[in-house]
């Protein structure tokens, strides 16, 4: 939105009246034609441009005004302000004769680049550009045999082809060639028995070998040292382009780009050039037999770990690894070890980044790191804070306490925290820069409570809310490549770390929602995980305090035990190991569903009330002698849905619920056989609505069934 004087000046633009436009548009043709043309004129210039583009329909201005801006464009005595001023002008006025505007073209490449935004803005045909376009390869030819270029020429000749891309025919393109071959003829006859292509890529090569160089030369001002590491970035990717065409250049380059790299790799300051020379060493450094293990682990340990905070070589770095993935896990042995600092870019330029994280993260899963990789990925918000700890104490290093105070009390105690060094071990290992140093850290819930007063930190935050999308796509891609052994170790670590994660808004319940998601894809992926992991799970479900911290990852936890707890499934599912995990289910729905008339009831959702329901009936299938505990427990059930606390806790439609898959599971419990076959689990099961679905095999079978038993019953005498 604008503020009110600027929509004050808009509106005014907008309603002045045609005959006040006529006389101010003399008053400007005056003032052009004065001798001295100050501020006067500018700020009349100005205002004009402003009242031609504050309406959307083009504004017909006077002839002989249009015709002295035209003048004022194409005089390379005028000032720049002004060229600027009436080329904005001439673009929002109505169209003019762009043949008369390229009739009196002059060599003053600044007036052309000006008069060539108007030409293309009014232009209607490709006609309409061709003087300008023959005038300018002309040009171009003509400064070229003189060993000038001009920095306007080219890029208005690529804006010509992309608007008008008819008018390079094979002719606006002979023209074209002949200019570049004058360049190429102009600087030198060594080579000039060589064929066009040939002689250009050779001349190129020369020129940026010069170009590297000169480079150590120490620039006078800082736009020149700007510039100047512009121009190595250039000159290497060039250089490298030309080996990748002709590859006997290899051996020319590699001295060259080699010493650069011993100049430029202690120097910060150059850490961006180091990725075209590092893409260099990627290309071709088998070509020339050349060692390059040594600049790619001090590419990936250095940059991330004292660059983490410069936005630009951030995207560059990531760009350059999405790029050169593949080859990077073949042949670059620490690529898949530093993902600990690669994240560095991610926490601190989060979400900047995100789009190309989920490309870039499954390139970094291995099975030797899936496990280190899942736990930094769920202290991503604490690697966030730490680094912003981190770079603050490099900053305040030099201020007293009572300094950091001012910037808050809790970041003074934080930053206290960092300093101290009971707690260095835990800031070295979440800011380690590469893996293999251990899967998480013993003190994690320690770390949480140093970093608690950061948890509202916007960075922090922002990481936070990121992780739940990276984590849906390493465990896409963890399924691809995960044997036995790693769903195993997988499985503890979702049961583990959905109580040991840092305190933010949100932040614990998206992850379990995540966790509980792909718990299941795990269990699919290998049923026998349930029996190998019996004892966890058993310890895990039998606490009731877990329902209460993570009741979606529990709910999951259950219905996985009740789908794969089955000899189907593994020849060591034992009765005792049903009977166990059933009397353990047991005791927490029945420490769930008790209700004294004083007291109102946990509010847990019917969901988990009916998973465990369900569960146990399918668990006292398998093994028939719990068919009586099971359907004695359900009736208890049936009542605590019907006494007065619960009805008036739940809403009608929950307590219609759980009475529902209770009356259901007692019916269906009254056969059997045929309640293992209909409990048995289906290829839908694992459906997210499984628990509710109507169109789900199971609910439908127990509702036959169920209805089967209530018509039998009613033939029944009294």
């Amino acid at each position: 939105m604008y503020s009110a004087a600027t929509e004050s000046l808009i509106k005014q633009a907008r309603e002045i009246k045609e005959e006040e436009l006529q006389k101010f548009c003399g008053r400007i043709f005056k003032q052009l034609h004065t001798k001295e043309l100050g501020g006067e004129t500018v700020d009349s210039l100005q205002r004009l441009h402003l009242i031609v583009s504050a309406t959307k329909y083009a504004r017909e201005l006077p002839s002989d005004l249009v015709m002295k801006l035209q003048m004022v464009l194409c005089s390379s005595s005028c000032p720049e302000q002004l060229q600027i001023l009436s080329s904005s002008i001439l673009q929002e006025s109505l169209p003019l004769s762009v043949h008369s505007l390229c009739s009196d073209l002059n060599q003053d490449s600044r007036a052309i680049s000006h008069l060539a935004s108007v030409v293309l803005t009014q232009a209607g045909n490709k006609e309409d550009v061709m003087p300008l376009c023959h005038h300018l390869l002309k040009s171009l030819e003509s400064w070229l045999s003189e060993g000038q270029i001009s920095k306007h020429v080219l890029p208005i000749l690529s804006k010509m082809f992309s608007v008008f891309p008819e008018i390079l025919t094979e002719d606006d393109r002979s023209e074209l060639d002949s200019s570049v071959m004058s360049m190429v003829s102009a600087t030198s006859s060594s080579s000039r028995l060589l064929p066009p292509k040939e002689r250009l890529r050779e001349k190129a090569f020369e020129y940026c070998q010069r170009l590297i160089e000169q480079s150590d030369r120490k620039a006078l001002k800082r736009t020149d040292t700007e510039l100047q590491k512009a121009c190595i970035v250039e000159s290497v990717s060039i250089m490298d382009i030309i080996c990748g065409e002709d590859p006997s250049y290899v051996y020319r380059a590699f001295p060259c780009i080699k010493a650069l790299y011993g100049r430029l790799n202690g120097d910060l300051a150059h850490a961006r050039a180091l990725l075209p020379i590092a893409q260099f060493y990627l290309n071709h450094s088998e070509t020339a037999a050349v060692d390059s293990e040594a600049v790619f682990r001090k590419l990936f340990s250095n940059c991330p770990t004292e660059q983490f905070n410069e936005p630009m070589l951030a995207f560059e770095f990531i760009q350059f690894c999405l790029l050169n993935a593949s080859v990077l896990q073949d042949r670059v042995a620490n690529y898949r070890q530093s993902f600990p600092n690669l994240l560095k870019f991610l926490a601190w330029n989060c979400p900047g980044l995100i789009t190309e994280f989920v490309e870039l993260l499954p390139s970094l899963v291995a099975p030797g790191t899936a496990i280190e990789l899942l736990h930094t990925l769920l202290d991503l918000p604490c690697l966030a804070a730490a680094l912003d700890l981190q770079h603050r104490s490099a900053c305040y290093q030099a201020m007293d306490r009572t300094t950091w105070d001012q910037q808050g009390a809790k970041l003074a105690a934080c930053l206290d925290a960092f300093r101290q060094p009971s707690y260095r071990g835990l800031f070295l290992y979440i800011l380690r820069p590469e893996a293999g140093t251990g899967d998480t850290i013993d003190r994690l819930k320690m770390l949480h409570e140093i970093l608690a007063d950061m948890a509202e930190s916007p960075r922090v935050v922002r990481c936070a809310q990121v992780v739940p999308v990276l984590l849906h796509v390493y465990f896409n891609a963890v399924a691809k490549i995960a044997d036995e052994k790693l769903i195993n170790q997988l499985l503890l670590v979702l049961l583990e770390r959905s109580s040991l994660l840092y305190d933010i808004k949100t932040f614990n319940a998206e992850v379990q929602k995540v966790f509980s998601t792909h718990l299941q894809a795990l269990c699919k992926l290998h049923p026998p995980l349930i029996v190998d992991q019996s004892r966890e799970l058993l310890d895990f479900v039998g606490s009731p305090a877990n329902i209460y911290s993570k009741e979606d990852i529990y709910t999951h936890v259950v219905w996985v035990i009740g789908e794969y707890l089955s000899v189907s499934y593994d020849s060591r599912c034992t009765v005792e190991l049903i009977t166990s995990f059933f009397e353990s289910l047991e005791a927490v729905l029945f420490e769930i569903t008790q209700v004294r008339q004083s007291t109102c009831p946990s509010s847990f959702s019917p969901r988990l009330i009916t998973v465990l329901m369900t569960t146990l009936a399918k668990l006292a299938t398998r093994s028939q002698d719990l068919i009586p505990r099971a359907s004695l427990f359900l009736s208890k059930v049936r009542l605590f849905a019907h006494s007065s606390p619960v009805m008036a806790c739940y809403s009608e439609e929950d307590t219609e619920e759980i009475i529902t898959r209770a009356h259901e599971l007692i019916n269906l419990l009254r056969l059997p056989n045929v309640a293992q076959f209909i409990l048995a689990s289906s290829a839908g099961g694992d459906s997210p609505r499984w628990h509710r679905d109507t169109n789900a095999s199971l609910p439908q079978g127990m509702r036959a069934v169920s209805r089967l038993l209530h018509r039998q019953s009613s033939f029944l005498p009294t």
